[in-house]
């Protein structure tokens, strides 16, 4: 994971640098906060630890522009010379700590662990399209709302692709939109050590089906020790959830619809999924043609959401103007075509490197739809651990869709 310190004190940057050499973070660190901005600008951060007072501008400042360019980073601002009020405004700007100079190194070592274990699991981009025009999806988002009052265990069912897992971050949101989300399969918990970092948040459990009864009684120990996480889960039908676990993490349970039954939200949810492919490619985002409109209202859309955003980016790949005018052929086949702009005009090197920058969501999407949204298969088939696998979806911001 990569971390971003700002520093202006060369000797006391050098120490913490110096206290990180040994650890998993691949840091970066400079003394001028303006150099931060400019890193923000080229890549992404998990933790920026910046101090409070700093040249050109306050760290603080540099902590309120951060959050806008990356929501989910965390943030850690030190300081000798903190005021109560400096400490308050930067706690309301986003801040997870703050850390009064002089510092016990074990000390700081124990918060980024803490923020180590909150940057794999990101409040949810709450730009995320949650579309509801459709009397089915109204009624959904109703009782959405009301569930948020509590922190009780809740279930979503429906078929695959129907965006059970992007209903369970809405929930989230709105009940502690800051607080971490973590998608884990049941098969394979964090300890309950790490478990304990994601007090406040939630945890969405993937692989309920594939429980033996060891495994569930095992769960439900952990999930009755760690009352402060809210527990969700998704699977596709009641019946194939194991009865004890149902009982005790269907307290709220709700049924997400197949895109066939919510036809009025098929043309806007075509329409994100179309923005979010050209803003991901550095297009502008292309006018639908009418008749494009009356062909994805007849498709029933077996795939469900899933399938609509593939037909949206494969659709977008194929037009070249400023007017969508066709879709890809309805197909159940994963995409098996790679189409790129070429670059502009530099050294092979530079290039090729745009090239890869701009292949790689598409093979991490493929990889994702032929492991059902397993993210551990489709790390293992890319040669990759899971963490880095999540971490690249992360990055390129593709939502982890559950199967």
């Amino acid at each position: 994971m990569r971390l971003l310190l700002v520093e202006d004190k060369e000797t006391f940057r050098r120490l913490l640098v110096q206290a990180l050499a040994s650890s998993s973070w691949d840091v970066l660190a400079v003394g001028d906060p303006r150099e931060a901005l400019e890193a923000l600008e080229r890549s992404s951060f998990e933790v920026l630890v910046t101090d409070l007072r700093l040249p050109g501008f306050s760290g603080l400042e540099l902590l309120k522009r951060a959050k806008r360019m990356h929501p989910a980073i965390r943030i850690v601002l030190m300081s000798a010379f903190g005021e109560p009020q400096d400490i308050v405004e930067a706690m309301r700007s986003g801040a997870d700590e703050f850390l009064p100079k002089p510092f016990d190194l074990d000390h700081f070592h124990a918060v980024l662990e803490h923020l180590h274990a909150l940057a794999e699991a990101p409040p949810p981009d709450r730009r995320e399209p949650w579309v509801v025009h459709s009397p089915v999806m109204k009624a959904l988002d109703q009782a959405l709302a009301k569930a948020a009052d509590s922190h009780a265990p809740a279930l979503f069912l429906g078929e695959k692709g129907v965006g059970k897992l992007r209903a369970a971050r809405r929930l989230h949101t709105l009940w502690n939109p800051q607080g971490p989300f973590l998608v884990v399969s049941a098969t394979s918990l964090p300890d309950e050590r790490q478990l304990q970092q994601f007090a406040r948040g939630s945890l969405y459990l993937t692989d309920l089906e594939d429980l033996s009864a060891t495994q569930v009684q095992g769960l439900l120990g952990v999930m009755e020790r760690a009352e402060s996480i809210r527990w969700m889960g998704g699977a596709h039908s009641e019946q194939k959830v194991p009865e004890a676990l149902r009982l005790r993490l269907g307290v709220l349970c709700f049924q997400l619809p197949p895109l066939r039954d919510r036809k009025e939200d098929v043309l806007p949810m075509f329409r994100s999924f179309l923005e979010a492919a050209a803003r991901q490619d550095g297009r502008p985002f292309p006018l639908v043609e009418r008749a494009v409109e009356r062909d994805l209202l007849q498709r029933t859309w077996p795939g469900n959401l899933r399938e609509l955003a593939w037909c949206a980016t494969q659709a977008l790949r194929a037009t070249q103007g400023a007017i969508l005018t066709a879709l890809p052929a309805p197909t159940g086949a994963l995409d098996t075509t790679l189409c790129l702009p070429l670059p502009a005009p530099a050294t092979l090197e530079v290039m090729l490197a745009e090239l890869v920058q701009r292949a790689e969501p598409s093979l991490l999407r493929r990889a994702l739809a032929a492991s059902g949204s397993d993210p551990s298969v489709a790390a293992a088939a890319l040669g990759l651990t899971t963490r880095a696998f999540t971490q690249r979806l992360r990055d390129y911001r593709i939502p982890l869709e559950e199967a």
